[in-house]
């Protein structure tokens, strides 16, 4: 069987216009914060029964295009997000990575913010 991914993206505002070495570090470090949230909060309703599911949960970031990624690589990751009809265990939902997003959509964008802030201001990214 083919392996799928279901992925979910954090892409910084294209109009922003990043021109030094702090501000590209920043809206990483940023995007890095942002999706690590988003794999944590997610891993919480991933459906479970062996946990291979779970463990094939990744955050990466782009660095070239600023773009951060949470993602779940098995066969039947999909399958598992998209069927409202399934059931599972309690907690453990179909939309385990939409749900996230949608909802800590806010929290992420203030912590890519944050890091960003703290960048132009020449602390720890």
């Amino acid at each position: 069987m083919p392996r799928t991914t279901v992925r979910k993206y954090c892409r910084l505002d294209s109009s922003v216009d990043l021109a030094s070495v702090r501000e590209v570090a920043g809206a990483i470090a940023g995007l890095i914060d942002a999706t690590e949230l988003l794999l944590g909060e997610s891993r919480k309703r991933v459906p479970i029964e062996e946990g291979t599911l779970e463990r094939s949960g990744q955050a990466s970031v782009d660095e070239g295009s600023l773009v951060g990624a949470v993602s779940y690589g098995t066969p039947y990751g999909v399958y598992q997000h998209e069927r409202l009809d399934l059931r599972h265990d309690q907690g453990r939902t179909a939309k385990y990575l939409e749900g996230p997003a949608v909802e800590q959509a806010p929290v992420m964008a203030a912590l890519m913010r944050a890091a960003l802030r703290r960048a132009l201001e020449g602390g720890p990214g």
